[in-house]
């Protein structure tokens, strides 16, 4: 994504996250990390500006809102906060399948009945580029 120049945006809570916030970095990358304040141990996390918002889990909010769509990977109590907040406010959600967490269930079972965006699961890196193309976030 760093390639495409998309910024990415990270909560710094996993070690997926972790992996893909060098990557990010390490292709030219831009990361922002939104961190809570109580957070120790971040002085060696990969980002370009690092956030702490002393907000504790109205961080979602931040998060959920600092990117045109919300790609999911995995994810327990705090991903799903997330995606349901990205959901009412109109944000696609991008699930990665096979990891197990919230991401494998999204298709089938969205935030809620309304429709508020579309759910576009990928599988591999490719899938994952023509999702994003046909939200206009790169070209075809």
């Amino acid at each position: 994504m760093a390639k495409l120049g998309i910024t990415v945006v990270s909560g710094c809570g996993s070690p997926a996250t972790r992996v893909a916030a060098e990557r990010a970095l390490a292709a030219g990358g831009t990361v922002v990390s939104i961190v809570p304040s109580d957070d120790i141990g971040l002085e060696d996390w990969p980002c370009s500006v690092l956030i702490p918002c002393g907000m504790g889990d109205a961080r979602n909010l931040l998060m959920a809102l600092a990117g045109d769509a919300c790609l999911v990977i995995g994810g327990r109590a705090g991903t799903i906060s997330e995606v349901c907040l990205a959901w009412l406010h109109h944000r696609p959600l991008l699930p990665l399948t096979g990891c197990g967490g919230w991401s494998d269930q999204l298709e089938k079972n969205p935030p809620d009945e309304r429709k508020n965006s579309p759910i576009l699961p990928w599988g591999s890196t490719d899938e994952l580029w023509a999702r994003l193309a046909e939200l206009g976030f790169v070209a075809g």
